[in-house]
């Protein structure tokens, strides 16, 4: 459809101009000389672009953007100003406008500024439909993913979680090992009942084994009374050992031993204590690696492995980026609300975060607390977003994208007809693609 705009202002020769250099790019132009009728034009129907002179008779321009934001708020207001009243436009900025124009402008500039005007637009009217799916997807299971992929382990996740098989959740720092296994054991039965978290990678050696198993009085240096450790303060519920690939040989022998028998014993005690616990562990190593490098033991990763989750790296899966920077500028920005301009948005989206979902999270934060007037601009972000972001590469063509996507989701995919399904494709169509761009 064509992109509908709105000129308002009272100089009939800057309407006719603007109306001329506007309609050549395709938008489907409506002139208004007359500022009092703005307000019916804005109710009868909805433009996508408003371009609003500030000083009008006998409304003015601060007026109309009030009506405007009021009756039609996904309307991307822009107010065009005389050298002597930028401060004006600045405050219209500051109540809901895009952007300024200053007078007088040329033909070239008009048409830049008004495809960079639409970028913003279309921008923002993509957030408020992510903002709505995010607000779903947060309802229904607290992770927000749009990936194929991901779905599928939520999916698994959430199957798994009515059985008291062990889960392995793989995938690197940062990816959201922790909320699918809150996921886990929320729809499990044994959602009422304790829920224990310990970072194995997080703990000293020589104390690990005393947060998992407890110790008595006098066990070791140090120890003046009895303690629980994790797994009997887990009883009956479940315990969350993340960075398992972290464990000594010592304390997998001794994990392997609960998982096998549900026995341990405290530090510096010989009585034997059951316990009945469902063990959720994950790793950001490969412990297949590991295992043949003789640091995992290959019966206690078989044991672990009773259902294998893998977390894809927030960079194969950059449908995810968009919805995530908006869910956390919503998180940490106040009841007004944040924008986020173009330029900051695409340095996001083409970033490799290689952190993760956690590194975007503490982006985004630091971005809402250093914007200026609710906007986060290029500038408010981290300096490694913005060398980025200066050094991108150029755009890539439709076919090499089309390439690089298929090429990604051959890897991922079981087999050729799983990647064929989420392609939307039948596979004779991925047969002749992967023949054109020799995949």
């Amino acid at each position: 459809m064509r992109v509908k705009v709105l000129i308002i202002d009272d100089e009939p020769n800057i309407l006719k101009t603007m109306a001329i250099c506007l309609e050549d790019l395709g938008f489907d132009v409506t002139q208004c000389r007359q500022p009092e009728n703005a307000g019916g034009l804005i109710r009868e129907r909805f433009f996508d672009l408003a371009f609003v002179d500030l000083k009008m008779t006998p409304v003015d321009g601060m007026a109309i953007l009030a009506e405007i934001k009021r009756h039609s708020p996904g309307t991307t207001v822009v107010i065009i100003t005389a050298h002597g009243s930028i401060e004006s436009a600045v405050e219209a900025i500051k109540k809901g406008a895009f952007d300024y124009l200053q007078k007088p402008f040329d033909y070239l500039e008009l048409q830049l500024f008004a495809k960079k005007t639409l970028d913003y637009h279309k921008l923002t009217q993509e957030v408020h439909h992510l903002r709505e799916q995010v607000r779903e997807q947060i309802s229904a299971d607290g992770i927000i993913t749009r990936n194929p992929k991901m779905l599928e382990m939520i999916d698994l996740a959430k199957r798994v979680a009515k059985t008291d098989l062990s889960v392995l959740i793989e995938g690197e720092s940062g990816v959201g090992k922790e909320l699918f296994a809150k996921l886990i054991f929320e729809n499990s039965e044994r959602r009422t009942q304790p829920f224990v978290k310990i970072n194995c990678a997080a703990i000293p050696e020589n104390l690990l084994e005393s947060e998992l198993f407890g110790h008595v009085k006098g066990g070791f240096t140090g120890a003046l009374k009895d303690r629980k450790g994790r797994f009997e303060l887990a009883n009956g519920g479940a315990i969350f050992l993340d960075e398992i690939g972290d464990l000594s040989p010592t304390l997998q022998a001794k994990l392997l031993r609960i998982l096998q028998q549900g026995e341990y014993e405290r530090v510096g005690e010989s009585v034997t204590r059951k316990t009945d616990v469902r063990i959720i562990a994950a790793t950001n190593k490969n412990l297949a690696v590991a295992i043949q490098n003789g640091e995992f033991r290959e019966d206690l990763f078989y044991r672990l492995n009773g259902v294998r989750i893998k977390l894809l790296p927030l960079r194969e899966r950059p449908e995810d980026i968009l919805p995530l920077i908006q869910y956390f500028a919503d998180k940490f920005s106040d009841e007004a609300g944040v924008k986020i301009s173009p330029a900051a948005m695409r340095a996001m989206q083409n970033y490799p975060w290689r952190g993760n979902v956690r590194e975007l999270e503490n982006a985004v934060r630091r971005s809402v607390l250093l914007a200026r007037d609710h906007r986060i601009e290029l500038d408010n972000l981290p300096e490694e977003l913005q060398l980025s972001a200066n050094s991108s590469k150029p755009p890539l063509s439709l076919s090499e994208m089309e390439a690089q996507h298929i090429r990604h989701v051959l890897k991922i995919a079981l087999d050729m007809g799983e990647a064929a399904k989420i392609l939307g494709i039948d596979p004779a169509t991925l047969w002749r693609k992967r023949k054109k761009y020799d995949l």
